[in-house]
């Protein structure tokens, strides 16, 4: 099964809420959602990139979820609805931000070469969490938690002042979970070194 495949399929099996199958028509018709990098040269860093990413922060954000201890002595318990949405959505802002192109790197014998790479522009420039906060509240209605968790999920590594990301985080923990299997799909699964 493709990634984009498997993205339709846990969609359309837990995502039911009004206005979902005209979000999913947005993602695969009217948008790169499916063809997109994750980023312009870290992790995805290559077309279908977005989508395995978006996968990949999915299936971390289930197994964080199932933790004896995130269960019992947190406390933290959400629907499959909520757990897809967040996840699955939560870097659509990315979407029509990355264009093709060409950077001229040095080979093993120092020889320049031209090489593929993608540029960064964005036609919507309102931010990374709260953008895509934006867009899929235009299709369906998030609840204030999903929306803290999509706007929060860059955790400690954006530009917010600390204070501000902490107190989100202890307010909405699902903005906490988010984030964490955020960076573990990022760091971990899709090794932004590489």
């Amino acid at each position: 099964m493709s990634s984009k495949e498997e993205f339709i399929e846990i969609f359309k099996e837990h995502i039911t809420r009004e206005g979902a199958d005209a979000l999913l028509n947005y993602l695969e018709n009217k948008s790169d959602f499916f063809t997109a990098p994750a980023s312009a040269r870290y992790h995805g860093s290559y077309a279908g990139g977005l989508c395995e990413h978006s996968l990949n922060v999915y299936h971390c954000l289930v197994d964080y979820l199932q933790r004896s201890r995130v269960q019992e002595l947190y406390g933290l318990e959400y629907s499959d609805e909520t757990i897809a949405i967040v996840a699955l959505l939560h870097d659509v802002c990315k979407v029509g931000c990355y264009k093709s192109g060409t950077r001229n790197v040095k080979d093993e014998n120092g020889r320049w070469q031209s090489v593929p790479t993608y540029t960064f522009d964005d036609p919507l420039p309102y931010g990374h969490g709260e953008k895509s906060v934006y867009i899929v509240n235009g299709f369906i209605r998030l609840s204030r938690e999903e929306a803290m968790a999509i706007r929060w999920h860059m955790g400690f590594s954006g530009p917010e002042d600390n204070r501000t990301v902490g107190q989100a985080m202890q307010k909405y923990p699902l903005a906490f979970a988010l984030a964490t299997a955020d960076s573990e799909a990022t760091y971990f699964l899709e090794n932004e070194d590489q």
